[in-house]
């Protein structure tokens, strides 16, 4: 059976451990081992990154990592609450590949 782990911040360590799901927390500096150690598990089905662990480098890299399950990047809790600048431009050159620029 395939597992699910969440990669989050330290401040986020009761939450999904309580719902019984895989937990590993970090910090930012901590993120790329983290994210490489987890992609690795031959157990892995899916591994979500909380968003504020994710510099902009390492985002970047993600579609490029050699994982053959889902992952996915969770919205951060307290960031949630708030329009983000350039949010809208950074998923949709994730999606298609190239920067577009929107009229306000």
């Amino acid at each position: 059976m395939k597992t699910v782990t969440v990669l989050t911040p330290a401040d986020a360590s009761p939450g999904f451990a309580l719902a019984g799901v895989g937990q590993k927390t970090g910090s930012r500096s901590e993120a790329a081992a983290l994210l490489a150690q987890a992609v690795t598990d031959p157990a892995a089905g899916l591994v979500a990154v909380d968003e504020r662990l994710l510099d902009p480098a390492l985002e970047e890299s993600l579609p490029t990592l050699p994982f053959a399950g889902a992952l996915v990047v969770l919205p951060a809790p307290a960031l949630a609450a708030r329009p983000r600048e350039g949010y809208v431009e950074r998923l949709l050159r994730r999606a298609i590949g190239y920067a577009v620029r929107l009229a306000r």
